[in-house]
């Protein structure tokens, strides 16, 4: 399995756990999102995008790093052009590293359903900031999870959801149906080890991570 780790735009903190997912991956670094490299200490093997929110000093400080240049005039964000650099480089894994919060939501929410759509394509994709990270439920799938106890998570539904199971939580559901646009999933808690089963529709998992030692 060829993963990479796609620097985005939005927030990222640096904790133990994302050393540990990101380690031995590849990156590629979607314009302003390569000023995570530094946070990270890494430097990534390709940088695309219309660098119209990269300072010079952050061109000058990574040289050697080759950059694909694109027009700001374009039908795609800089995060959907490292997507596609990263497939056309082998992928089958990708983690969105930056993909939650940052100053446009609209491309926070690109994020979200890209994940899912890369999913359904049998790509693994995962979503972080280091604080949250975000997981596409694949159908007939039991997804289990090691969080801890009482960490907070919720189940973003894209569409209507049926057959949703979900347990080792304060709030169970037994293979319920969920309206879209209802807040049933939000705001749950671990009890347990954590594992959910969707049958039907569309869904992220978003878990709110207690603190890991973030820096």
């Amino acid at each position: 399995m060829s993963r990479f780790t796609l620097l985005l735009g939005g927030d990222l903190v640096r904790t133990p756990s994302l050393d540990a997912l990101i380690s031995g991956t590849r990156v590629i670094a979607a314009d302003s999102g390569m000023r995570h490299a530094a946070t990270l200490d890494i430097v990534p093997e390709l940088w695309v995008g219309d660098f119209d929110s990269v300072p010079q000093d952050m061109i000058d400080a990574y040289p050697h790093v080759p950059r694909r240049v694109f027009p700001p005039e374009k039908d795609k964000t800089d995060g959907e052009l490292a997507i596609a650099a990263a497939l056309e480089a082998g992928a089958t894994g990708l983690t969105l590293a930056g993909a939650f919060g940052g100053e446009r939501p609209d491309h926070m929410f690109l994020h979200l359903t890209q994940a899912l759509q890369l999913s359904e394509r049998g790509i693994d994709a995962r979503l972080t900031s280091g604080a949250q990270e975000g997981l596409p439920l694949a159908l007939g799938r039991r997804h289990l999870f090691d969080y801890p106890q009482d960490m907070l998570f919720s189940i973003l539904a894209f569409s209507p959801l049926s057959g949703l199971t979900v347990e080792g939580a304060k709030w169970p559901l037994d293979a319920v149906e969920v309206a879209f646009g209802s807040s049933l999933t939000l705001s749950n808690a671990v009890d347990g080890r954590l594992a959910v089963t969707l049958e039907k529709g569309r869904a992220l998992l978003v878990a709110h991570l207690l603190d890991d030692g973030a820096h």
